[in-house]
């Protein structure tokens, strides 16, 4: 039997770990990979209604202009550039750099803040060249 005493956990729990920017990232980069799933959904839906006819392409192209579609179009564009982001914090990770404690709290912070700037670069820039 491995708990002996019943004292202690079997293994660790939340309680035992400070939350800190790294790990909020690391929870947040496995949430957009969720929803990087999901989004896919939706373009996959844009393609099959440009390949159905107007009337379909019509109708998905009306929901994605709509408040509601175009949240869900700028969630999905942060979702991936977040996405991107985080993972290239990992190939750096898994190429051997990056390991100290401060530096990557820095990293993180920056990949939360560098996505949000993103975003929104991209957004204005669809919006001006529309």
């Amino acid at each position: 039997m491995a708990n002996v005493t019943n004292k202690r956990p079997l293994s660790p729990h939340l309680q035992v770990y400070r939350f800190i920017p790294t790990m909020a990232m690391s929870i947040v980069h496995r949430i957009t990979g969720g929803a990087l799933y999901f989004g896919t959904v939706l373009v996959a839906a844009w393609l099959v209604a440009a390949a159905s006819g107007e009337h379909a392409f019509n109708q998905v192209n009306w929901f994605f202009g709509s408040i509601v579609g175009q949240l869900i179009l700028f969630g999905y564009t942060w979702a991936m550039l977040h996405h991107l982001l985080g993972g290239l914090r990992h190939i750096m990770w898994d190429l051997g750099y990056g390991f100290e404690k401060e530096f990557s709290a820095k990293l993180a912070k920056a990949n939360l803040v560098a996505s949000i700037a993103l975003t929104v670069l991209v957004w204005i820039v669809v919006l001006i060249v529309r």
